[in-house]
C-alpha cells in the first residue's frame, strides 16, 4: 500500500534540490532559452502587474511575516519540548535551514536563475580592443556636453512625483527592450518605498529589485535627477538583466529614449561613473568643461550621501552584497556596478545609442 512520503522526507528533499541548485552548474545557453527568455518573461508580467496593485511593497510584509513566523515557532517549541535547551535549539537549526532551501529555490524560479544566463557582451557587437583611455575621455566629453545642454531644460521641465511610474521612462524602457531583441517585455513597476529604507539610507544603497514579488524599490532620500536612472536600473533587472553592469546599461539607454529630464538623469549617472574611471588628470579635464548647473547637482548628491550614509553600515551592507553576487556567479561582485564603462566602450552602437547586435 503506497504511503505519502513522511515530513522528514520532505524536508530532506528539499535541502538536497537546495544545495543541487547552488552547485550543479546549468549550461548559459539552456538557462537563456528555457527560462530567461521564456519563463521568466511570462512570470515577470504576471508578478509585478499584481504587485503593482498594492500600495504598499509586499516584500516588508513577507519579511513580517516570515520574522513573525519563525519567533512564534521558537514559542511554541520551548513551550511544547520537554528534551531540554538542546533540542529546541536542534529543532530552531532544523528550521531556519528548511525555510532557507525554500526561500533560496523560490529566489532561483522567480528571478535568480537569470544570474546564469548568457552574457550581454556576447549578444553584442563587442570588441574589447575599442577600450582605451582615449575612448574613454572621448564618451566623458560627449557626456559633459550632453549635461550642459539638458540641465537648465531638464530643471524647467521636473520630475514626476517618487512613487508614480514615469510614462516616458516607461516607453524607453520597452523600446531598449526591443533593441535588445528581448521578445517579451517586462512590465515597468511602480516604485515603492520600503521598512528597508534606514538601511538603504545608511548603507548608500540607491534601490532594489524585490525577487520574490518582483517590485522595484527605491530609497527615499533620493534627489529627483537621480530617480530615473535608479528606477530604470531596477527595471533593467526586472527585464533579467541581474548583472550589474548590464542593468546600468540598460537602465543608461532606457533613460536616453525617455524625456529630456530623464536623459539628464542618465547621462549623469555615466559622468559619475566615467569620473572614477578616468585617469585624475583627465578627471579634472571633465570637471573643468562642466557648466555650473551639472556641476551643483553633483554636488548636491554628493552632500547628500555624506548625511545619509554610515560609512561601517556601508562597508558591511556592501560586503555581505559583495559575498551574496559572487555566490551567484558574477565574478567581480560589488565593482561589476563600474563594469558599465567597459560595456558602453565596448559596444558597437548606431544611431541614438542604438545597441547593435551580433
Amino acid at each position: 500500500m503506497w504511503r505519502p512520503p513522511s515530513r522528514g522526507f520532505g524536508r530532506a528533499a528539499l535541502i538536497v534540490a537546495a544545495a543541487a541548485a547552488a552547485v550543479v552548474p546549468l549550461p548559459a545557453p539552456l538557462i537563456e532559452h528555457a527560462y530567461s527568455t521564456v519563463l521568466f518573461p511570462r512570470l515577470q508580467r504576471l508578478v509585478t502587474s499584481a504587485s503593482n496593485l498594492a500600495p504598499f511593497a509586499l516584500v516588508d510584509a513577507l519579511i513580517v511575516v516570515t520574522l513573525a513566523a519563525w519567533i512564534i515557532a521558537i514559542g511554541i517549541d520551548i513551550a511544547r519540548t520537554h528534551r531540554g535547551w538542546r533540542h529546541v535549539v536542534a529543532r530552531l537549526m532544523l528550521r531556519t535551514i528548511v525555510w532557507t532551501a525554500a526561500f533560496y529555490l523560490a529566489f532561483l524560479v522567480l528571478w535568480g536563475f537569470n544570474y546564469r544566463r548568457v552574457r550581454l557582451a556576447d549578444k553584442l557587437q563587442f570588441d574589447p580592443r575599442a577600450i582605451s583611455p582615449d575612448a574613454l575621455i572621448a564618451v566623458g566629453s560627449v557626456t559633459v556636453a550632453e549635461l550642459n545642454a539638458l540641465h537648465e531644460r531638464a530643471h524647467e521641465t521636473g520630475w514626476p512625483e517618487r512613487g508614480t511610474i514615469d510614462s516616458s521612462l516607461a516607453a524607453g524602457f520597452d523600446r531598449v527592450q526591443r533593441e535588445l531583441g528581448v521578445r517579451m517585455s517586462a512590465v515597468a513597476a511602480r516604485p515603492k518605498l520600503t521598512l528597508l529604507d534606514p538601511y538603504f539610507r545608511r548603507a548608500g544603497v540607491a534601490g532594489m529589485t524585490d525577487p520574490y514579488f518582483l517590485e522595484t524599490l527605491a530609497e527615499s532620500d533620493l534627489l529627483p535627477f537621480e530617480r530615473p536612472f535608479v528606477v530604470a536600473h531596477e527595471w533593467a533587472h526586472l527585464a533579467g538583466f541581474a548583472d550589474e553592469s548590464e542593468a546600468n546599461f540598460v537602465g543608461w539607454l532606457t533613460c536616453l529614449r525617455g524625456s529630456i529630464p530623464d536623459r539628464y538623469s542618465g547621462w549623469l549617472f555615466l559622468y559619475e561613473e566615467i569620473s572614477r574611471a578616468v585617469a585624475r588628470s583627465g578627471r579634472a579635464g571633465l570637471a573643468g568643461k562642466l557648466g555650473p548647473g551639472p556641476r551643483a547637482d553633483l554636488r548636491a548628491i554628493a552632500d547628500r550621501l555624506r548625511r545619509d550614509v554610515n560609512p561601517t553600515v556601508s562597508v558591511a551592507g556592501w560586503g555581505v552584497y559583495d559575498k551574496y553576487l559572487k555566490a551567484n556567479r558574477v565574478q567581480a561582485g560589488a565593482a561589476s556596478y563600474a563594469e558599465v564603462v567597459r560595456l558602453i566602450l565596448g559596444a558597437r552602437f548606431g544611431p541614438d545609442w542604438t545597441p547593435q547586435l551580433r
